[in-house]
């Protein structure tokens, strides 16, 4: 197997989606990673949902970057379908690329949400992916 193909089906374990995962999509723009796209696709065995279906969903993936807005309703957003267990994966351009944004503010805004930092996850050249998941209530 080549690197190339290794580091790429690492990446795909790292995200750890079911091969039959529904995934909902946020933030779907031009410059977002196609190719991991593409593997999480073949992976689930489907297209991911856009952010206007309604269906319950196993995962979402939110595509953020600096000046998109509110990150904290988007967080809030990317919930409402969320499955209990679900998670929520955060993209954001890596630092020194266009729209790179602050861990703190990733942090802040992921908190207010209701939302904790479970992992991150190498799955793209430019992108960082964190996994953030719903805080247990005790």
């Amino acid at each position: 197997m080549g690197e190339a193909k290794a580091a790429a089906d690492d990446a795909m374990s790292e995200l750890k989606l079911p091969e039959d995962a529904i995934v909902q999509e946020f933030g779907y723009d031009d410059d977002v990673d196609f190719d991991l796209r593409d593997r999480i696709e073949d992976l689930i065995g489907s297209q991911m949902l856009d952010e206007d279906d309604q269906d319950v969903v196993d995962a979402v993936l939110l595509w953020w970057r600096d000046g998109d807005g509110d990150l904290i309703d988007a967080l809030v957003d990317a919930q409402t379908q969320l499955d209990t267990g679900g998670a929520v994966w955060l993209l954001t351009p890596k630092p020194g690329r266009d729209g790179h944004v602050s861990p703190a503010d990733v942090e802040s805004s992921s908190s207010t949400a209701g939302l904790h930092t479970t992992s991150r996850a190498g799955v793209s050249e430019d992108w960082t992916a964190l996994r953030l998941a719903p805080k247990r209530n005790h």
